[in-house]
């Protein structure tokens, strides 16, 4: 039997509305607390592009928002014992789920698998959780493995008995998937190489990139070709746009290589038969599939699910260890949900950059 607080029956929630406006709503339901699961109630989330990007793509009514989550576990599924009610934990849900309008983090309490939920260390507030950013941290580890063929955490490479330092672009270092690629990347002991505007170098330094340029440089390219030496092989790219996605290919070295974007991009562009090129999407890192059409519909993978199990305890090591530093931080004022939806209009005006936007959504 699960163990429970008293739960109300409804929530406030930010759900998606025709034509896939978000709003915010006070009689969304509570889920109900499934073997396995956890029901968190909910004290601050972090924005991400993803937030307003989905819902735009794929407007469905009355599926709800939000990927990122902090809070204290309320009700505990059967079968659960590494997770106790008081437990603070955080992590990422998929959202404006097809197949589960229940499932999302934009709400009062949050449903999460108990093996896909981080335990807060005990310095942590929810907003420095926030400032981890989870749901990038799923999407850099994804982008690894699977697109890249790298280890994801410092264990999988020990286990694998992997010790080769590769040379990895990283586009937009100063994004927040950018700054955790960094991170994560260095851990395993790669040299990286990233770019962003001049602003913004001493902060990718500051988070371990070795070399910085500036994207808008004419040269930017040519300059990451001469000081790798030709032989750059791997690259993510958080954006996937047309100049992204040339630049990227322009840079990749004489042998050609892999490029990883964690957005569509055109693949007219990808014109070097040597260069491996590929779409990652992070809510595919459970490998219980994404249900989208082509080309970001995801089949179930076993093996990923299986895999994916593996990183988060790897990873809640490293969270453990604090070897993840938080991102720099904005949080947005008053706290609660209409500040949510107005801070997503903020990020989809591009007004952001080197900062995560955070917001309080409960005191406690």
């Amino acid at each position: 039997m699960s163990v429970t607080t008293t739960i109300p029956a409804t929530q406030t929630a930010v759900l998606q509305q025709g034509g896939g406006r978000l709003a915010v709503v006070y009689d969304a339901p509570v889920p109900a607390v499934l073997p396995g699961w956890l029901l968190v109630r909910n004290f601050a989330v972090s924005l991400n592009p993803c937030d307003f990007k989905m819902a735009a793509r794929f407007p469905t009514p009355g599926l709800k928002d939000g990927v990122d989550f902090a809070g204290i576990v309320v009700a505990v599924g059967e079968g659960v014992s590494a997770y106790s009610i008081g437990d603070r934990v955080f992590g990422c849900v998929p959202s404006n789920k097809q197949d589960d309008s229940e499932s999302g983090s934009f709400s009062e309490y949050v449903k999460v698998e108990a093996i896909y939920t981080l335990r807060m260390t005990p310095n942590m507030t929810f907003e420095t959780a926030m400032a981890l950013n989870p749901a990038c941290i799923c999407t850099v580890a994804l982008a690894l493995h699977q697109s890249l063929g790298l280890p994801a955490t410092p264990d999988e490479a020990e286990e694998l008995g992997v010790k080769t330092t590769e040379t990895v672009l990283v586009y937009g270092g100063s994004s927040s998937v950018g700054l955790l690629a960094i991170q994560l990347l260095k851990l395993l002991g790669h040299h990286v190489v990233t770019t962003c505007s001049p602003h913004n170098f001493k902060l990718v330094k500051e988070y371990g990139a070795d070399a910085v340029f500036d994207y808008r440089s004419k040269t930017c390219a040519a300059d990451i070709k001469a000081y790798t030496k030709n032989k750059l092989r791997r690259v993510i790219d958080p954006f996937g746009e047309a100049a992204t996605t040339s630049l990227c290919f322009e840079a990749i070295g004489r042998a050609g290589g892999i490029y990883c974007s964690l957005e569509t991009y055109q693949q007219s562009l990808c014109n070097r038969r040597t260069v491996k090129h590929s779409l990652i999407m992070g809510p595919s890192i459970l490998g219980r599939g994404v249900l989208l059409p082509d080309p970001y519909g995801v089949p179930p993978d076993p093996e990923l699910h299986e895999w994916s199990k593996r990183f988060f305890v790897s990873f809640q090591k490293l969270i453990d260890e604090n070897k993840i530093r938080p991102l720099p931080m904005e949080k947005l004022q008053p706290e609660g949900f209409e500040t949510v939806v107005a801070g997503l209009e903020i990020l989809k005006s591009k007004q952001v950059s080197g900062k995560k936007l955070v917001v309080r959504v409960a005191q406690g």
